[in-house]
This record gives structure tokens, C-alpha cells and sequence, in this order.
């Protein structure tokens, strides 16, 4: 009984950046068909990252060392300032709108999943039944997110794009602050 309650905290604490990410970008007022779609391939990002994390991790870490606070808190910060023009300039602020954009936030979203990957054998030894978790759970935050964030816009409008905004701001800063 441990096992899955170490598994379920794993999963849940993956996907709790997971969520807070998809708030931000629920607060652009995205279609449910975007919200659908990106849920579920968060999900599916979520389930094959720890795989290959614990496949090839060790390996690429030792050849590439790499702090994927960093990177992660960089692409954020660069999403932010995107943001930021477009409400400068008064454009509609576009993302998420097609199927690369959505694989480019997944694969964000999922980069320490497989982190998680490499210590994969210590949660568990069933890899498919921990990464299905991984993907149920992270399915769930993403879409809890997405449409908390619509629900959002839809009270306050327009400005909830500048709170989208800050939100991803001080990701990015938290990000980057961790892998310093």
C-alpha cells in the first residue's frame, strides 16, 4: 500500500507545476478542444518521459549535464516576454493553437518527469503502472488548470492575459532561481 502512496505524491507533485502552467495559459481563454487535446498529450508526455528517463537519463546526464530548472525557468521567462509584446501591441495573444505549440508545452511541462525517470526503480519496480499514474494524474492537473484558468478570464476578461503573464513571470524567476 505504500508503493501507490509514493507513486500518487510523486505524481502529484510532478503535476502541481503541471497545473499551475496550464492556469496561466487557461487564462487566454483557450477552446475546449485545445483544452482536451493539450490534457490529454500532457498526460501522454507524462507517462513516456519517466520512461526515458529511466531508459537513457543516467547516460545523457553524465555525456550533457543539463539543470532542467533552468531550462524550464528560461523557456517560461522567453513565454512570458511573448506574452507581454502581445499585449504591448494589442495583438491577440496566440498559444496553444496548434498541435506543435501544444507538444512544445507538453514536453515543458514533462521535462522533470524525466528526471523522475532516472530514479525511476526507487518508487517503483512496475514502470507501466507508475507511468499510468503519471498520465492519469498529470491529465487531471493539466485540465483542472486549463479550465480553472478559462473560468478566470471569463469574470475578469482581458486582463486576466496580463495576470497569465506575471504568472509565467514568476515561474520562470522560481525556475531559475532553483537551478542556480
Amino acid at each position: 500500500m505504500s508503493g501507490i502512496f509514493i507513486i500518487l505524491v510523486v505524481a502529484i507533485s510532478l503535476s502541481m507545476d503541471t497545473f499551475s502552467l496550464s492556469m496561466a495559459y487557461g487564462l487566454l481563454n483557450l477552446e475546449k478542444e485545445v483544452i482536451m487535446k493539450t490534457s490529454i498529450i500532457v498526460g501522454v508526455f507524462h507517462f513516456f518521459m519517466p520512461m526515458l528517463g529511466n531508459l537513457i537519463g543516467e547516460y545523457i546526464l553524465k555525456v550533457l549535464p543539463f539543470n532542467s530548472s533552468l531550462i524550464i525557468g528560461f523557456i517560461f521567462l522567453i513565454l512570458s516576454i511573448q506574452i507581454f509584446f502581445s499585449l504591448f501591441k494589442g495583438e491577440e495573444v496566440e498559444t496553444l493553437n496548434g498541435v506543435l505549440s501544444i507538444i512544445f508545452f507538453a514536453f515543458t511541462v514533462s521535462i522533470d518527469s524525466f528526471s523522475i525517470g532516472i530514479g525511476l526503480n526507487a518508487i517503483s519496480k512496475n514502470h507501466l503502472v507508475t507511468s499510468s499514474v503519471f498520465l492519469i494524474i498529470s491529465t487531471f492537473f493539466t485540465y483542472l488548470g486549463l479550465t480553472t484558468g478559462k473560468k478566470i478570464f471569463h469574470i475578469f476578461g482581458k486582463k486576466t492575459q496580463l495576470l497569465g503573464m506575471i504568472l509565467l513571470l514568476i515561474l520562470s524567476i522560481n525556475y531559475i532561481i532553483k537551478g542556480c
